[in-house]
């Protein structure tokens, strides 16, 4: 028989173990109107989700050749990041590789569309969300960090915040890759359609304290290059950002780390006055 003292720790050590993993974690199906097709999206509320009016929501991207799913199974801790930063997270279904952009070419490829004019309506329809760009962030890695930034800037109407994750924020340098082409043809033959579509180019939208903006790569991945490039034109016109450089690659290892300083930074966002 189990002492009164020892019983009583075990339900403590239940409590805490359950409250540690209280965030729920849903997986919602959307209907996109203008690519006439169901769309899933994972969709994560913390454990206060109950007791309070509306919460800040981040929308985080997966990368090239990934879903919806890629952040719950592979990011480590999304859940626990929902309970500690206090924040609903939607992780919306990129298709493998949409580059979260309207194909210039493929009119029924409008995955920028589908998530500023189609998803953010449906989850502030379903969630208790801060329906303002005061309580909405984007980013993203890799395919989704180019897309984090990409829909952030272009539509700062949405987002007051936007990051990135070893993204592929100026596509240009890599016209045979990642099926990039498929979207907006070739660099060759349709120049304009890159230029027009890549980060780099975007940055002529921003002006200085117009958006929050976080940047991370690791200095061994093959986007290291571009990311320093993009960080260099910020400085030059003068728009507050922060950088975040160190050891590490193209992995998930190091998005599990980079994770928490987005959703950090976001977060002291979301609480400013």
């Amino acid at each position: 028989m189990l002492k009164p003292l020892y019983f009583a720790f075990l339900i403590s050590l239940s409590v805490s173990i359950n409250s540690a993993y209280a965030a729920k974690v849903d997986t919602v199906t959307t209907y996109s109107a203008t690519m006439k097709k169901d769309i899933k999206a994972v969709v994560v509320t913390p454990d206060t989700y109950a007791d309070q009016s509306a919460f800040p929501v981040v929308y985080l991207l997966h990368g090239y050749g990934d879903n919806y799913s890629a952040w719950t199974k592979k990011g480590g801790n999304t859940a626990t990041l929902a309970d500690r930063y206090q924040q609903i997270i939607v992780c919306p279904d990129g298709n493998v590789s949409s580059w979260y952009f309207d194909s210039p070419i493929n009119k029924n490829w409008k995955y920028e569309t589908y998530v500023t004019k189609e998803l953010i309506p449906w989850i502030d329809s379903h969630y208790k969300t801060i329906k303002d760009r005061k309580g909405r962030g984007i980013t993203g890695l890799s395919m989704g960090g180019h897309g984090g930034l990409y829909l952030g800037i272009k539509h700062q109407d949405l987002f007051g915040v936007a990051g990135s994750m070893s993204g592929g924020v100026d596509i240009r340098p890599f016209p045979k890759s990642w099926k990039i082409e498929e979207k907006l043809g070739s660099y060759a033959e349709y120049p304009e359609n890159w230029e027009k579509n890549t980060v780099a180019n975007l940055l002529h939208l921003l002006t200085p304290n117009s958006q929050a903006i976080i940047i991370d790569c690791g200095v061994d991945d093959f986007f290291y290059k571009v990311n320093v490039n993009l960080h260099d034109k910020l400085v030059e016109r003068n728009i507050p950002h922060d950088f975040i450089s160190r050891p590490g690659g193209h992995t998930w290892e190091y998005w599990q780390n980079a994770v928490n300083y987005q959703l950090l930074y976001m977060r002291l966002y979301f609480d400013k006055p």
